[in-house]
């Protein structure tokens, strides 16, 4: 079984995807940390991330790999654990960048496609769309651009990730949405077929229960 989950940043994917994949014992694919490894790879190897064919040969060469059960999903790169590295401001400021990279989409579309064949959750802006168009469920979720900044504000904080102020926070958020909804290379857009969610105002708790309902009702 595939399950892609689309979506804005602080729509919840990341937990409801944890979440799924635990109870129905598949595979977790957080492909944001995929993008967020090269991003880190870049800075280490200081490639100016304006230079995409540069950027494009290190997201092909470099290895990345994940393991672990959903809620302790460890990410590696070229075989070192990088799982806190990659949260930080730089690499998400970075990760933004690359991300919009078609080269560097492409490459990460094919390890993403290898390792979901054996089943999986996977999560990201172009699951439904482009790395899994025929996946068993896929899933849209969204909320109202304030109450996903706070959520992204108060991750950030319990993780000291970032010092930016939720009104930055705000910002960069809206700036992140018009970015991937209007790039040329696999735009963030409702796949079809796809069960829109807006969990503006609703529990994670909430979300899930009307998740595993629409999985459930279709497996039958």
């Amino acid at each position: 079984m595939i399950i892609a989950i689309d979506g804005p940043s602080g729509s919840g994917k990341s937990t409801l995807g944890r979440l799924l994949a635990r109870a129905l014992r598949l595979l977790y694919i957080d492909t944001g940390s995929m993008y967020r490894a090269v991003a880190l790879a870049v800075i280490d190897a200081n490639i100016d991330p304006s230079d995409k064919e540069a950027v494009t040969r290190l997201a092909n060469q470099i290895d990345i790999d994940l393991e672990g059960y959903p809620d302790s999903l460890k990410v590696l790169l070229n075989g070192h654990d990088v799982t806190d590295q990659i949260r930080t401001e730089s690499v998400t400021e970075m990760s933004s960048i690359v991300s919009t990279i078609p080269g560097v989409r492409s490459a990460m579309v094919e390890r993403q496609r290898a390792i979901g064949k054996r089943g999986a959750v996977l999560n990201g802006r172009d699951i439904g769309t482009v790395v899994f168009p025929d996946a068993d469920f896929k899933f849209f979720l969204t909320a109202n651009p304030n109450e996903r900044a706070e959520r992204r504000y108060k991750e950030d904080q319990l993780t000291s990730s970032s010092s930016a102020t939720l009104a930055e926070t705000l910002a960069d958020m809206i700036e992140r949405d018009r970015r991937d909804s209007t790039r040329a290379d696999s735009p963030l857009k409702v796949a079809d077929n796809a069960v829109v969610i807006d969990s503006t105002g609703k529990s994670i708790d909430a979300v899930f229960r009307e998740m595993i309902e629409k999985i459930r009702s279709k497996s039958v």
